[in-house]
C-alpha cells in the first residue's frame, strides 16, 4: 500500500493553483474541467511521478467550520518537507507569505508555519540529520 494522492480544500482552486505553484513551486500534474470546478493536482518538481496533491474545492458544508477550527486553533492542516526550514522561510517571507509560526526548534526536527492563502495553515519541516523519523 502506498500514497498516491492526498487533498486540501481550498477555498478558489484558480488561486490556489497560483500559489502552490508560483510561489511554493510545485507543478500543475492534472487539470481536468469537472463543471464549475476542476480534477486539479500538483506535485512535487523532486519527484514529479511521486504523490499528488488535489486541490480541492471547499464548497462541502462541513468544511468550513472544520478548517476555521483548525486554524483558530493554530493546527496545519499539510505538512511538506523541505530540506531547510529557515531558508525556505526567508524565501516565502521574501515572496510575501505569512507565517502563523517561525522557524522553531522541535528538538529532531526544525517546523515554521504559513497561511496558504487559500484557507489552510501548512507546516514545512526538516528532520535533523541523524534523528529518527519516527521508526
Amino acid at each position: 500500500m502506498r500514497i498516491e494522492l492526498t487533498s486540501l480544500f481550498v477555498d478558489d482552486q484558480r488561486e490556489a493553483l497560483a500559489f502552490y505553484t508560483d510561489v511554493l513551486g510545485f507543478t500543475k500534474r492534472h487539470d481536468v474541467p469537472l463543471g464549475e470546478d476542476a480534477w486539479l493536482t500538483v506535485t512535487s518538481p523532486e519527484a514529479p511521478d511521486g504523490p499528488e496533491l488535489l486541490l480541492e474545492p471547499a464548497g462541502h458544508p462541513a468544511v468550513k467550520p472544520y478548517r476555521d477550527a483548525l486554524v483558530e486553533d493554530g493546527i496545519p492542516l499539510a505538512q511538506f518537507a523541505v530540506d531547510d526550514v529557515q531558508a525556505e522561510y526567508e524565501r516565502l517571507t521574501g515572496l510575501g507569505v505569512v507565517f502563523t509560526q517561525p522557524p522553531t526548534d522541535i528538538g529532531n526536527a526544525w517546523i515554521a508555519v504559513f497561511d496558504d492563502t487559500c484557507g489552510n495553515l501548512i507546516q514545512i519541516l526538516a528532520m535533523k540529520p541523524g534523528t529518527d523519523e519516527g521508526n
